[in-house]
């Protein structure tokens, strides 16, 4: 294993690798039930997405380790999930056998622009000020996530959000993001996931011997809730996608706009991750990015193969990069690990949002660091990057982030007379940038 992922070139060992892949897991396993929760409302059945998720998350994330070597794990997107649900299907009335196969020929376009090396001419085509912001902006959106997970940052009709009540629930998060913290500045290996055992196991005397969770817990008082140990797998929707019908002209901006979302997404994730662990080549990109965006693309494939919305490139993978995962090691892993839970997912409601939510937030912290790297004192430069690092958290999509990032790019350096800085690529990318904001 060492001659293939090289652990002392990259700075690592087999024992990092594994830590950083049990982390990464955990930052990422709650796609197991919220997936499933999410496309249960468009009427697929809850235990079907569910072993559809876990197949794709595992399958898919075990392919970017031993193919393209990164340590970044893939699972059905969150906000893709929400498009597939409430647009397609709710909104536009699709049936979601429909929408499946939407989502099957999208990954096989995002695949043949993964092998002709399309997307990586895209992904040169970024100026480094939308990089930095854009990688500042999912830093600061995934700390927005985990303060939002905690209850420590509530919805608020007067100013949109504000601070949430001190009880017991933000209480305990707070005990359990301080001792984060500490381990994590002592730099004590597997901080992350010692942070998020120590905050599960604070979290176990809610509901049973104070206080009570039903208002963050779907309605069950105690907060960490044993619900069985075993749960056989649903295959039912294995290849239940509606392939002819989902190549009608109707459905075309419906494909459309999941190759956009996916696309966007995953790039900017390999931007984040990239800066994050500085996992780049001589010439500054993310390494081995041609293999990644292949498997990214093979994701999606075979998530509407297997019965669920497409796969993508997961930001939380920056967890297990900050817990020092270097190669693709650190993605097997965390692939390996969603397996078991095909039989064992009842056990996942063991560990709360809350428990998850320090590791989120510092990570956030980690991902900021990109801010110095931005110019502020060239204006041209610092307001594209600027957009895309408050609108990723604002408008809770990182696409919207990037596009408004590239547009205001190219508008400024155009208008200024810098013509000469924008890649003939993003002219392409701004083009289908607004499209995607009409057919929104």
């Amino acid at each position: 294993m060492e001659n293939y992922f090289k652990y002392k070139e990259n700075g690592s060992d087999l024992k990092t690798e594994v830590l950083a892949g049990i982390t990464t897991f955990l930052a990422t396993m709650y796609i197991i039930i919220v997936n499933p929760s999410i496309l249960s409302q468009a009427g697929l059945p809850f235990s079907g997405v569910l072993t559809a998720t876990i197949l794709v998350s595992a399958f898919s994330s075990i392919m970017m380790g031993i193919y393209a070597k990164n340590p970044i794990v893939l699972a059905p997107g969150m906000g893709i999930n929400a498009y597939f649900t409430f647009t397609v299907v709710l909104g536009m009335g699709v049936d979601w056998h429909i929408a499946l196969g939407a989502v099957f020929w999208s990954g096989i376009i995002f695949l043949l622009l993964s092998i002709f090396q399309v997307r990586v001419l895209i992904l040169k085509s970024i100026p480094q000020p939308v990089r930095y912001g854009t990688a500042v902006g999912i830093g600061l959106f995934i700390a927005f996530i985990g303060l939002v997970d905690a209850k420590f940052i509530v919805a608020n009709p007067a100013t949109l959000v504000g601070l949430g009540a001190m009880n017991h629930i933000t209480i305990t998060f707070l005990a359990g993001f301080i001792v984060t913290v500490i381990l994590v500045i002592k730099k004590v290996k597997g901080a992350l996931i010692l942070g998020i055992i120590c905050t599960t196991l604070l979290s176990i005397p809610i509901g049973r011997w104070y206080g009570d969770a039903s208002a963050i817990n779907f309605g069950v008082p105690t907060l960490v809730t044993w619900k069985g140990l075993f749960e056989m797998p649903d295959f039912s929707l294995l290849f239940s996608l509606n392939l002819i019908d989902s190549l009608k002209f109707s459905l075309l901006p419906v494909i459309f706009s999941m190759l956009f979302v996916d696309m966007f997404d995953s790039l900017s994730t390999f931007i984040g991750v990239a800066e994050a662990g500085n996992l780049k080549d001589k010439e500054g990109e993310p390494l081995r990015i041609k293999e990644s965006l292949i498997v990214d693309s093979f994701a999606t494939t075979i998530s509407g193969l297997a019965g669920t919305s497409a796969g993508t490139s997961y930001i939380e993978s920056a967890a297990g990069i900050e817990e020092g995962g270097r190669t693709g090691m650190t993605a097997i892993v965390a692939g390996l690990l969603f397996l078991p839970f095909l039989f064992l997912s009842p056990i996942l409601s063991i560990v709360p949002s809350i428990a998850t939510a320090p590791a989120l937030i510092l990570v956030g912290i980690f991902m900021t660091s990109s801010i110095i790297k931005i110019n502020w004192k060239e204006l041209d430069d610092a307001i594209p990057a600027f957009l895309g690092m408050f609108l990723i958290p604002l408008t809770f999509s990182i696409t919207q982030g990037i596009i408004w990032s590239f547009l205001s790019y190219t508008v400024i350096k155009v208008a200024i007379g810098k013509t000469k800085e924008v890649h003939w690529m993003l002219y392409v990318i701004d083009a289908f940038a607004i499209l995607a904001l009409v057919l929104k």
